[in-house]
C-alpha cells in the first residue's frame, strides 16, 4: 500500500478513532489502528471489543491495501510532525511514514485478525442537530452512575417521542431530565434506549464537520452517524427507573431564585461543611428569603441569606452542598425553580428554556 495524506487531516482523523483503542487488553490487535485505503480514500478503525469507530478522509492513494499499526505510536508521531503532506508505503509486515525529513518504520499486524466492522441494519434512527444533543448531553451527563452495578445506572436513557427528545440520567441519589423540541419525520414511530454514558459523552466531544448527527439502534446496539465518522456502541440492556413515576405531583412550597446567587452563597456557607456535606435551607415565605446553613462539630457554623420568591408554606430542608452544586451548575439559565413537598421528599429543580432541565435531589438528614 501507499498513499499520502496531510499531517493535519491525518491527526484529527486519529483522534477521532483513538476513543475506540482498547487499553487493557491481552490482545495486541486492539491496540492498533487499522489502515485501509481505496481510490482517494483512506478509512480508519478501531474498536476494543465493546465500541467500533470509523472514519474516512480524503487521500492521495497510489497502492491500495491495508495495514494495522500501533495507535498510541501513531497517534504520537502524527502530533510530531509539521503540517504537511505524510506518505506511508507498506509492505510486509513494516510501514513507512515519512513527512519532509522524518522518517519512520513501523511494526505492523495482520490485518486479518482485526475485529470486523459492527454490520449496521438500524431498526430506528432519527437525525439530530448537533449543537442540540451536545447541550443536552452535556447537562446530563455527570449525574450518570460511576459503579458498574447496576449496569442501566450507568447509562442515559434517550427517548423519542413525536417531536420531543428526551435524556435521563441517574445515579439513584439524583436525577436529571433533559427535554429539546425536534424536528420528526411526520408519522415517525417513537423509540427509547439506554445508551452508555461514556459513549454518549466521547460523540459529541468528538471533532465534526457536520451540523448533524444521526442517532440510531439495531437489535443491540446504538449508532452515531456524522460526517464521516460512525460509532457503534452496544446497547445496555433492561429496565430504566422511570423518571415520571418519580417526580411529586404537587408542590407546598415553590421557590424561583437567581442560580449564581444561590450558587456562590452555596460555596461560601459549604466552606465550614468539611465532614458534614449536609447544608439547611430554610424558605422564608413572608421574608422572601432563602437562609443556607452549615455546622461543622470542628470547624465552626456559617449561614448565609439570599432573596428568593417563596409561594406557599415556609419550609426547611437539607441537601447535600457538592450535589446541589453540580446540578446547579449543569443550567446555564439565570433563574431556577424549586419545587417541595415536605422535607423527606425529593427537592425538584427546574429550568425552563428552549432545552428544558430537570434536576431531582434526595434530602439529608440536617
Amino acid at each position: 500500500m501507499k498513499f499520502t495524506v496531510s499531517q493535519s487531516a491525518l491527526a484529527r482523523a486519529i483522534g477521532i478513532v483513538s476513543k475506540g483503542l482498547a487499553s487493557n487488553s491481552t490482545l495486541p490487535i486492539l491496540s492498533g489502528i487499522l489502515l485501509r485505503t481505496s481510490e482517494g480514500t483512506l478509512e480508519l478503525q478501531t474498536s476494543n471489543l465493546t465500541i467500533s469507530i470509523r472514519h474516512e478522509l480524503a487521500a492521495n492513494v497510489e497502492a491500495p491495501g491495508e495495514t494495522v499499526v500501533s495507535g498510541r505510536m501513531l497517534s504520537s508521531i502524527a502530533k510530531s510532525l509539521p503540517d504537511a503532506a505524510v506518505t506511508f508505503e507498506g509492505e510486509g509486515s513494516t510501514l513507512d511514514i515519512s513527512c519532509g525529513r522524518a522518517h519512520f518504520r513501523l511494526a505492523t499486524l495482520d490485518p486479518q485478525d482485526f475485529p470486523e466492522f459492527p454490520p449496521i441494519e438500524l431498526q430506528r434512527s432519527i437525525e439530530l442537530p448537533a449543537a442540540v444533543l451536545e447541550d443536552m448531553v452535556g447537562k446530563v451527563y455527570r449525574f450518570v452512575s460511576k459503579e458498574a452495578s447496576p449496569p442501566v445506572l450507568t447509562g442515559i436513557s434517550m427517548t423519542v417521542e413525536g417531536s420531543t427528545l428526551r435524556l435521563v440520567a441517574t445515579d439513584s441519589i439524583r436525577l436529571a431530565v433533559c427535554e429539546a423540541a425536534i424536528e420528526a419525520p411526520a408519522g415517525a414511530e417513537g423509540f427509547s434506549m439506554i445508551v452508555p454514558g461514556a459513549s454518549f459523552h466521547d460523540v459529541i466531544s468528538l471533532p465534526s464537520d457536520s451540523g448533524t448527527i444521526t442517532v440510531g439502534s439495531t437489535e443491540n446496539q446504538v449508532v452515531f452517524v456524522y460526517g464521516t465518522t460512525t460509532y457503534v456502541s452496544r446497547r445496555i440492556e433492561g429496565n430504566y427507573p422511570d423518571a415520571a413515576a418519580l417526580l411529586p405531583d404537587s408542590a407546598s412550597c415553590r421557590v424561583t431564585f437567581d442560580v449564581a446567587e444561590m450558587s456562590a452563597a452555596l460555596r461560601r456557607v459549604a466552606v465550614v461543611a468539611v465532614n458534614n456535606p449536609a447544608v439547611r435551607f430554610d424558605f422564608d415565605a413572608d421574608a422572601a428569603t432563602a437562609t443556607l446553613s452549615s455546622v461543622s462539630t470542628d470547624q465552626g457554623e456559617a449561614s448565609e441569606s439570599v432573596s428568593a420568591a417563596v409561594e406557599g408554606a415556609s419550609m426547611t430542608i437539607g441537601l447535600n452542598n457538592r450535589l446541589l452544586l453540580e446540578g446547579l451548575q449543569a443550567c446555564p439559565e439565570d433563574t431556577m425553580t424549586l419545587d417541595l413537598q415536605d422535607p423527606t421528599r425529593p427537592a425538584v429543580f427546574r429550568s425552563l428554556d428552549a432545552t428544558s432541565y430537570l434536576y431531582l435531589l434526595m434530602p439529608v438528614r440536617i
